[in-house]
């Protein structure tokens, strides 16, 4: 384990020194891991590690932020999602006529939901903390996706004749 400071806090990491042709720093679970050569000297390591201590620092707090907030959620209200999403797809299933796959709730990075080529959903985890309406139109946008795989008119016309009042509870995502 090392140590180099920022601000005048400390920031411990994990070396590993493996046979590698550059370094490397990850952070991971809010651990900051750094994979070395073999051969690169303690002081080329550290020196490295002091110039990029403000980036390091920032991801640290980044990854304890998001972490934080994951923990923010409770296990009544994942509860609440999985039974909201489970309603939701059987019954727009049979509106549909179309069932995916799979449903899967999950932390997504980058979207409230999705839907694959495959006919996979996925679900935001985070949803787990909005509307019941909010959860209910996410479901029916990636249901819809099973038949119009983009945003067409088409697509949008389906959402809206299924929920007309969909824009109001997209609002509720925000």
């Amino acid at each position: 384990m090392g140590k180099i400071q920022y601000e005048g806090r400390d920031i411990y990491y994990t070396l590993k020194r493996l046979r590698i042709k550059n370094l490397y720093i990850y952070i991971k679970n809010g651990e900051v891991i750094v994979k070395a050569p073999l051969k690169l000297s303690s002081e080329d390591i550290n020196n490295f590690l002091i110039k990029k201590s403000k980036w390091v620092y920032e991801k640290l707090n980044e990854s304890k932020v998001k972490k934080e907030e994951e923990e923010k959620i409770e296990n009544k209200d994942i509860e609440r999602l999985k039974k909201i999403v489970e309603e939701n797809i059987y019954k727009y299933a049979k509106i549909l006529g179309r069932s995916p796959k799979k449903v899967r709730i999950r932390d997504l990075k980058y979207a409230w939901g999705s839907c694959s080529s495959n006919q996979n959903i996925s679900i935001n985890l985070k949803l787990a903390t909005k509307d019941d309406m909010a959860i209910e139109y996410v479901v029916l946008h990636e249901m819809c996706h099973l038949i119009h795989m983009n945003h067409s008119k088409s697509f949008w016309n389906l959402v809206e004749k299924n929920m007309p009042k969909y824009k109001e509870y997209k609002k509720l995502l925000a």
